[in-house]
């Protein structure tokens, strides 16, 4: 013989609607298939719990169930068809709204399985989402010179973005008008629905289109803003640039985002950074690199040759018998690091040119060294 829907939930047959609720919300967080993957006997009671609840919370099914020991239009307990809805689950097939009533926190059930609200929330779910919230994120590419990015610069930006509205202060209300509960959710701030998966009748909420999580709407809108609170505004930003950034750097300025929904905090403005090559130096990190030539006879007797630096013009000497392939390092003559006061370092290479073609004295000389 099958289980009554009271043995289901485990309650007696007088149990009232709080008892129910309470015993719905135990065998939930028990048996749901998130919580009891792969197995099939879990799902199977998933199912007879939320066929059992959805028969005993409604005043008109129970009263049908206790006469008949069935739900309306079926014949027989847990599993039995409900033909006067058109055959198996009221829900099954499509996604309808249905009120839930006093429920409470049911969404807290379905939130210990998926991480609360959309915006990471815990406890009350997407009730969170009413009243006002941060605007969005933006994100911009600038490009620099070298030098732009070597020894930092300040940018003015023209950023196209949602702003406050100026005319009702971001609320959507036209100035003096009243603010009324709103008619599409009753002033819950949420619409709460109901629909058919194959694990069985998941209940999930979301915030209300008509009022954006608020409850409350304005009698008449702001004119200006049609009652977002927000506009498209062209608005210029000015961005100091550190000096040390590179290609790939990103420059983050708080609050000039999008302003907020509801007369919330604006968000942040995102500043990608690609730089441009220079023609004398080679950038590797901080360090920079430059090649510079030098003759045999520079070579092996050793010289003084100026070298140009990103911070001026320096005498470096090249001591005798040096090397072609050689390199040199200035120490702190490279590129600032970001928010520190060191440098990199400015390495040089030097390339000892070997000529192709060479005087009558210039052989006899390369002649006698030969000799010696």
């Amino acid at each position: 013989m099958a289980k009554s829907f009271y043995d289901i939930l485990g309650v007696t047959k007088g149990a009232n609607e709080a008892e129910l609720k309470r015993a719905y919300r135990k065998m939930a967080l028990q048996y749901h298939p998130d919580k009891n993957k792969d197995n099939k006997e879990a799902e199977s009671k998933f199912k007879e719990i939320n066929e059992a609840y959805q028969t005993l919370s409604d005043t008109q099914k129970r009263a049908y169930y206790d006469q008949f020991g069935s739900a309306p239009g079926g014949s027989g307990g847990p599993g039995a068809g409900h033909g006067a809805y058109g055959g198996g689950n009221p829900f099954a097939g499509g996604h309808y709204e249905t009120n839930f009533g006093d429920f409470g926190n049911l969404g807290d059930i379905f939130e210990s399985f998926f991480g609360g609200g959309a915006r990471g929330g815990s406890g009350a779910g997407q009730r969170r989402r009413a009243g006002p919230y941060r605007g969005n994120d933006i994100e911009t590419t600038i490009k620099l010179t070298f030098e732009e990015a070597v020894f930092g610069k300040e940018r003015e930006l023209v950023i196209n973005k949602l702003e406050r509205c100026e005319t009702c202060s971001g609320s959507g209300a036209q100035p003096g008008a009243k603010i009324v509960t709103c008619s599409t959710c009753n002033g819950r701030g949420e619409i709460r629905a109901a629909r058919q998966t194959i694990f069985g009748q998941v209940a999930t909420q979301r915030p209300c289109d008509s009022c954006e999580g608020r409850g409350k709407t304005p009698e008449h809108v702001c004119t200006k803003c049609q009652g977002t609170g927000r506009h498209k505004k062209t608005d210029a930003v000015s961005v100091k640039i550190p000096a040390g950034v590179d290609t790939g750097s990103t420059l983050r300025v708080s609050g000039k985002g999008e302003a907020g929904p509801l007369g919330g905090e604006s968000g942040d403005l995102y500043v990608n950074i690609t730089v441009e090559k220079s023609k004398e130096y080679v950038r590797d990190g901080f360090d920079i690199y430059t090649e510079k030539e030098i003759s045999v006879p520079q070579a092996v007797l050793g010289c003084e040759i100026p070298i140009k630096t990103l911070y001026g013009d320096i005498t470096l000497r090249i001591p005798a018998g040096t090397a072609s392939g050689k390199i040199f390092k200035l120490k702190e003559y490279g590129v600032q690091k970001l928010q520190q006061r060191d440098r990199g370092d400015h390495l040089v290479k030097i390339t000892v040119v070997i000529p192709a073609k060479l005087s009558k004295k210039e052989k006899e000389l390369y002649e006698q060294l030969s000799q010696e």
